[in-house]
């Protein structure tokens, strides 16, 4: 079994970093565990993470900016996903390891 090791590929430690720079925000982190592996409408994650819906807009722009969210207008109604399975994989791994339960 061979070992891939990260250091090896910048571009995969750039990628990395611009997604955790990203995700570092508390309400940034919300959106994505509130969209973990679903699309949602942006009153419904205004709803879930509890903040204003233009304190919401704009982490969304920010996350859409960093490539880690995707959008689309459906009628009147703009959708968020995640775009990217690794950071559904991130999210799902950090609600593991911080969200267990157990202190």
């Amino acid at each position: 079994m061979s070992e891939i090791n990260l250091l090896e590929k910048e571009e995969d430690i750039e990628k990395a970093t611009k997604a955790l720079k990203a995700m570092a925000h508390p309400l940034r982190l919300k959106i994505l565990c509130a969209l973990k592996n679903e699309e949602m409408p942006v009153l419904e994650i205004v709803k879930q993470v509890g903040s204003s819906q233009s304190n919401i807009s704009q982490h969304i722009d920010i996350l859409r900016t960093k490539d880690i969210i995707e959008s689309r207008r459906d009628g009147n109604k703009i959708l968020c996903k995640i775009k990217d399975t690794k950071i559904l994989q991130l999210v799902a791994n950090m609600q593991t390891v911080f969200c267990s339960g157990d202190s």
